[in-house]
């Protein structure tokens, strides 16, 4: 019995309850669009997603934590809702009336209020009444198309988590000490290079700024906030900026700049450009140079670098995903990362991904952040970015940015720090690289 729920559908829903899987119990093509078939095979059974498809091709349905009975009674859940997918994005439509949220009937399917009932009556058509316990727009939801094709119901399931963590870590202040230490007497393998340059990418909103203001809080000693970073639905950082760490107050510069930019947007004109990237990574572009989405970057700018140096370039990329948005990232904004990356490829820049806010992805981290590793709804995240991204599994790094804590916690700054750690060793196999490269070139001579 195969779902006709995609794959990323699956996880745009599982995206909204946290780290769960959907499991198939009733398909009404195979087991019959009659009440009777969808209670003896859902009964009993919870949570659940039901879902509706349509012959316009809408995907629609509703969520209950409540079993499916026959009592012909009104269930209390105050978590009910009703969906839609408008192209990969999920509308939701909470219940208006926690009280009659949902009703369970012996000749329908799935029963939600007096708002939305699949398999009405034992027939393939879809009763629908907004206002009724939940606020929607018909033509929206179904397109005001009645007539069903299939209906499914899942049953909600929660991921096993992981005995021990498949990745290890050593959760210890002495570490994050060690880390920090070795951070601070690093030094690039060029002598040309001083600081190594580390340009975060990222769509609007996934803490590329958060992740500077992250790492500049570990070294400060307490929680800090020099780039701007909020929400917005567009981007907060509108000029190209090169961000220094200091070790501590007054301290020195550590051995590391962040280069932040303008967020990614799906649309083409908006949020930053293609070239610009370019630019950036051979070292063009100058510190607070204002990005302007609808004309790339010239050589007649002011403060244009016509001849970069070594120092000047970009020797790792790292790409700034939120994890609660994997799942339902764009097709044109996940096309717009791949051209980036291939332009990256070829320039032989060495690449890795920080998925962002793994405690508001999975409850299990949000618990506690040590559990990172066991859980399996976030490996199936690092491993969906991976795929979509095209970088290795061991290149994806789960972190946890400092923005509404008012004091550090050990374990957000070890995995800030593991972050930092393998940019710079990310840096040296590009520095390597380039050195092979060299005595190649000599050895030909």
């Amino acid at each position: 019995m195969n779902p006709r729920l995609t794959r990323i559908q699956q996880r745009t829903i599982c995206s909204q309850l946290g780290s769960v899987k959907l499991q198939l119990l009733y398909k009404a093509s195979i087991h019959g669009f009659t009440g009777a078939a969808f209670h003896q095979r859902c009964d009993n059974r919870c949570p659940t997603v039901s879902v509706g498809y349509n012959t316009s091709g809408y995907v629609f349905g509703g969520y209950t934590k409540q079993p499916f009975s026959q009592s012909g009674q009104y269930v209390h859940d105050d978590q009910a809702f009703l969906f839609t997918f408008s192209g990969e994005k999920l509308l939701k439509y909470p219940v208006t009336s926690a009280t009659y949220a949902v009703r369970m009937i012996s000749n329908s399917g799935p029963y939600f209020g007096e708002a939305l009932v699949l398999v009405s009556g034992s027939q393939a058509v879809v009763y629908n009444s907004p206002g009724n316990y939940y606020n929607f727009n018909a033509a929206e939801m179904h397109g005001n198309d009645l007539n069903l094709t299939e209906c499914e119901v899942y049953q909600v399931e929660a991921t096993p988590e992981f005995e021990k963590p498949w990745r290890p870590m050593v959760w210890e202040n002495a570490k994050r000490t060690e880390m920090m230490d070795s951070i601070k007497l690093y030094s690039p393998t060029v002598s040309s290079v001083s600081q190594v340059r580390v340009l975060l990418i990222g769509p609007v909103g996934a803490g590329k700024s958060s992740f500077f203001n992250s790492i500049n809080s570990v070294f400060r000693g307490h929680v800090t906030s020099q780039a701007i970073a909020g929400c917005s639905t567009t981007s907060l950082t509108t000029q190209f900026r090169t961000y220094s760490v200091k070790a501590g107050r007054g301290g020195k510069p550590l051995p590391i700049i962040l280069c932040d930019t303008m967020g990614l947007e799906e649309n083409t004109g908006a949020g930053l450009d293609v070239d610009d990237i370019i630019s950036i990574l051979k070292g063009h572009l100058p510190d607070t140079y204002q990005f302007n989405p609808s004309a790339p970057l010239h050589s007649e700018a002011h403060g244009y670098r016509t001849s970069p140096g070594l120092k000047d370039k970009i020797h790792c990329v790292a790409y700034v995903i939120d994890a609660c948005k994997v799942s339902i990232m764009p097709t044109k904004l996940e096309q717009k990362l791949e051209a980036i990356r291939r332009k990256v490829n070829l320039i032989g820049i060495p690449q890795l991904v920080l998925m962002t806010k793994v405690d508001e992805a999975c409850p299990f981290v949000s618990q506690d952040i040590r559990n990172v590793y066991r859980s399996s709804y976030i490996k199936e995240m690092m491993q969906e970015v991976s795929a979509r991204l095209g970088v290795p599994l061991s290149c994806v790094i789960p972190v946890k940015n400092y923005s509404e804590e008012l004091e550090l916690d050990v374990n957000c700054d070890i995995l800030l720090l593991t972050s930092v750690i393998q940019m710079l060793r990310f840096a040296d196999n590009y520095f390597d690289e380039l050195s092979d490269r060299v005595s190649n070139f000599q050895t030909k001579e």
